[in-house]
């Protein structure tokens, strides 16, 4: 199988993506801590990876020099948005944080996660080992719990695709990424050319 077969479902149905978006706004429709939102919307996550008939080939889509970060949806009220990270072999990201909370669901492939947290000195250290994130698990990581990482692509020869939910709009966040010393470098992630899949 090629890279780019790899990443075409037989068929779409982005319903099912749909009623995702409904449940996860419906979660925030009334406060909640959150711990219960982070297990909640998981659970979510959860069952929408574990289908592959749902993301539109062009949201699959991998760059040959780095990952892709396309928009899924835009929350109105701007409480969450949902991305699909597209890997292509042996992609990864900088070390960075997010500064919101969020959730990571693993659709095709696999993710490698590395932790890292300050030091007393104030440098960024691995927090823990290195773990590996398998098609239809999911992840949550939050400032309060820690949200800084690096994740890459586990595969060399094989593009790996994975569903994000942020607690904000965060392709328009202010973040860093962080060298070994601590020091951080802002940026703004911005998206892939591509319209929300739905609005």
């Amino acid at each position: 199988m090629n890279a780019q077969s790899a990443i075409r479902p037989a068929a779409v149905d982005i319903a099912r993506f749909e009623d995702f978006v409904d449940a996860v706004g419906g979660i925030l429709a009334s406060p909640r801590d959150e711990g219960e939102i982070l297990e909640r919307a998981g659970h979510l996550l959860a069952r929408l990876v574990r289908e592959d008939d749902w993301l539109p080939p062009a949201y699959a889509v991998p760059d040959p020099d780095r990952y892709r970060q396309y928009l899924l949806h835009r929350d109105p009220a701007g409480r969450f948005s949902v991305v699909s990270f597209v890997w292509g072999p042996g992609q990864s990201t900088p070390v960075h944080d997010h500064r919101v909370w969020g959730l990571v669901g693993v659709l095709r492939g696999a993710e490698l996660v590395e932790s890292f947290v300050r030091d007393e000195e104030g440098a960024i250290r691995p927090q823990g080992p290195m773990r590996v994130l398998d098609t239809g698990e999911v992840e949550a990581f939050s400032p309060a719990v820690g949200d800084i990482h690096r994740v890459a692509n586990a595969y060399d020869a094989r593009v790996s695709v994975s569903i994000h939910v942020y607690g904000a709009d965060i392709g328009t966040v202010n973040r860093a990424t962080y060298d070994r010393s601590g020091r951080e470098k802002p940026f703004v992630s911005g998206y892939a050319d591509l319209p929300a899949l739905i609005a």
